[in-house]
């Protein structure tokens, strides 16, 4: 049930979560009883201070605090866009090697208003399914570095689908045709993955960064094209 530390010290921590896992009781929650919050509570044995989210799907370096200070350090670093985030993606099509989505988002239910919204990407490698599409004998297929600027609802998962690159696994955005495909080949979660996470310590100021490898069903994913990270 514990969830693997990437980084620890006396100020903060960072680990790695499982998709699947909520990261705290919320009105999405539903009936679930299982979140990473709590987990952490008990791993740790003392109080936490999530700094950030993750989608319930999105697994990957997750960033906490042990005291309200340092909470409050890297909240003022997340404000101020200090957070570099890296997230890895598997999206359908051949999109450009490198590009910028800058594209307004709301903040999502109940939440009508536009807020500016900014991502960048880089196309890491492509690859190819034997599965019929659109009149093509075969499907592409791209894994992606997200950088997300700003920090909206849903914001990677609705940007790609805003360019019709929509996420692989992503039931509410994405593009049922292509999910089905990687299910059928055993690949049941949405591949979206916080892969690297650089931030100003509360403490020195100086940067630190951790890194979350890939694992389980995003592997296998990868695996299916021969894809390897450099």
């Amino acid at each position: 049930m514990q969830l693997p530390v990437l980084y620890q010290d006396e100020w903060l921590a960072v680990v790695a979560k499982p998709a699947g896992l909520m990261v705290h009781d919320s009105a999405l929650a539903a009936d679930e009883t299982d979140f990473a919050a709590d987990r952490l509570r008990e791993q740790f044995g003392r109080s936490i201070h999530l700094v950030h989210r993750l989608d319930r799907a999105t697994s990957g370096c997750l960033l906490l605090a042990f005291d309200r200070d340092s909470a409050s350090a890297l909240g003022k670093a997340v404000m101020a866009q200090q957070l570099e985030k890296r997230y890895l993606a598997v999206c359908r099509g051949w999109p450009e090697e490198a590009f910028t989505i800058d594209h307004p988002l709301d903040g999502g239910p109940g939440k009508p208003q536009k807020k500016p919204a900014v991502t960048r990407f880089q196309r890491l490698a492509t690859g190819e399914l034997d599965e019929p599409s659109a009149g093509f004998p075969t499907s592409r297929y791209a894994l992606l570095e997200c950088e997300p600027v700003t920090g909206r609802f849903r914001q990677i998962r609705r940007h790609l689908k805003h360019v019709s690159h929509h996420l692989i696994g992503d039931t509410s955005h994405g593009d049922g045709r292509h999910n089905r495909a990687f299910r059928m080949r055993g690949v049941h979660r949405m591949l979206l993955h916080a892969w690297r996470l650089g931030f100003p310590h509360p403490q020195t100021g100086a940067m630190l960064r951790v890194q979350a490898a890939p694992e389980g069903e995003f592997l296998k994913a990868m695996a299916l094209f021969g894809w390897e990270l450099a």
